[in-house]
């Protein structure tokens, strides 16, 4: 199954990795303008490597290319002297845990860039080719890896974590806090035995990708855009573009989170009112007011189908009713169409409000996306949205039903909490990788 290596990092030097929360950054799908621009002040911070903006005569990638060879040549970014597994902890805590520290555990690693059909790496999310071709560029214009994808594997025996936590004690690297509230810890494992024994676990298994579908299918493009130009005599199978920098956790793990994803529908198709809206949803949902809506993510707790509605004039929940069901006739799997996601998009975005089909929903301007019961509520009452559509998070049995299956779900399915950062590990594909052969030998 999944062939892992050894990274050789690039990382900040010492002084900076010792303020390393001045130049770590969110993730380029998550963060925000604002953000963005609060970052990009700090001419070291790794922002301008992960999302670059275009300088004076330089497109974005052209501009990151330079900065890197700058930072390269200067020492801020320094390549570490032997290649390892590097250990990713992030100690978080959940709304409504308020005493209660979660850690989830896992490392970064190289990982073959197996393509979708190999069945090696599984997605349960659809890509917009754009953002996938944003990457690609960037990538070829980098050869260098700015941020590490986040991979699932099932351990039931949780073989590696006694090995990660025995790392962590001696941390390269930590945040006080980051942008999300989290604390994020990195240390490295080099022993050439542990690392064996780390190839050895992952050899057995698949990898659902949770987070970062754009950036994987990024290396793919660029790795069939090298393979194409060193033609079939060319190459090995052992170059360093055959690789990808991939952080792995076990979702074994109860600390793997997913939370949910609220929708917000900044306007209602046709200039529908609310009543007209309550009257469209009655033939498929038992329409019930509630007093609070804040009480709604309560009465909505491990039912199916069951949504919360928040309009000006109250809140209400909606169950689907379960005979009208069947009529869900989308072309996809049974894993899918039992989703509570997928019936919020088909019987309330398709059948309520016309949107027919995932695409034209997925490109319909008048939805956002917001994970805050609050921001969902505040949204509406100072008239930015005509409504929120509360939903329960998806499971991660859920999750590996669906990649099994070989189905996408709807587009914001899944949020994985908390976000990795990018810079905190670099990897380059200029060079060779690190390969381990022989995966078992001792």
């Amino acid at each position: 199954m999944a062939e892992i290596q050894p990274v050789r990092g690039w990382r900040y030097n010492p002084a900076l990795s010792a303020d390393i929360d001045a130049v770590v950054s969110p993730l380029f799908d998550v963060v925000s303008p604002r953000q963005r621009e609060a970052l990009y002040q700090n001419p070291l911070n790794s922002i301008h490597l992960s999302v670059p903006r275009p300088e004076p005569g330089l497109a974005p990638a052209e501009a990151a290319a330079r900065r890197l060879a700058r930072w390269q040549a200067e020492g801020v970014l320094r390549e570490d002297g032997l290649p390892g597994i590097y250990v990713y902890y992030q100690y978080f805590r959940l709304p409504g845990e308020p005493g209660r520290e979660r850690c989830r555990k896992g490392f970064m690693c190289h990982i073959r860039a197996y393509d979708w059909a190999e069945g090696v790496v599984l997605r349960h999310e659809n890509t917009l080719p754009a953002a996938v071709n944003d990457r690609a560029e960037l990538l070829a214009e980098l050869q260098f890896q700015t941020s590490a994808t986040h991979g699932l594997y099932r351990d039931e025996t949780f073989e590696l974590e006694a090995l990660m936590d025995a790392a962590i004690e001696d941390p390269l690297c930590q945040t006080e806090e980051d942008y999300q509230g989290a604390r994020d810890v990195l240390a490295v494992i080099q022993d050439a035995r542990l690392i064996r024994q780390f190839q050895r676990v992952l050899a057995g298994r698949q990898v659902i990708l949770a987070d970062g579908h754009h950036r994987y299918e990024g290396s793919l493009a660029y790795r069939q855009a090298r393979e194409l130009a060193a033609g079939p005599a060319g190459r090995t199978g052992r170059e360093p573009w055959n690789y990808h920098l991939m952080y792995l956790t076990n979702m074994a793990s109860d600390d793997v989170r997913i939370l949910p994803t609220h929708r917000l529908l900044l306007e209602l198709p046709g200039g529908l009112s609310d009543a007209e809206l309550l009257a469209r949803l009655a033939p498929y949902f038992t329409v019930v007011p509630q007093a609070e809506a804040q009480d709604l993510p309560e009465l909505l707790a491990g039912k199916r189908w069951a949504f919360g509605l928040y309009l000006p004039g109250g809140a209400y929940k909606l169950r689907l009713r379960p005979e009208v069901h069947a009529q869900l006739n989308w072309d996809t799997t049974p894993e899918v169409k039992d989703l509570d996601l997928t019936v919020l998009h088909f019987f309330v975005l398709e059948k309520v409000l016309g949107l027919v089909g995932p695409d034209a929903q997925r490109s319909w301007p008048g939805v956002a996306y917001v994970r805050g019961l609050a921001e969902c509520l505040q949204r509406v009452d100072r008239g930015e949205a005509r409504a929120a559509l509360l939903t329960n998070e998806v499971t991660m049995a859920q999750v590996e039903a669906v990649c099994h299956s070989g189905a996408v779900m709807p587009a914001k399915s899944t949020f994985f909490y908390p976000k990795t950062l990018a810079g905190l590990l670099f990897s380059s594909l200029r060079e060779a990788p690190t390969v381990f052969d022989g995966l078992f030998a001792e």
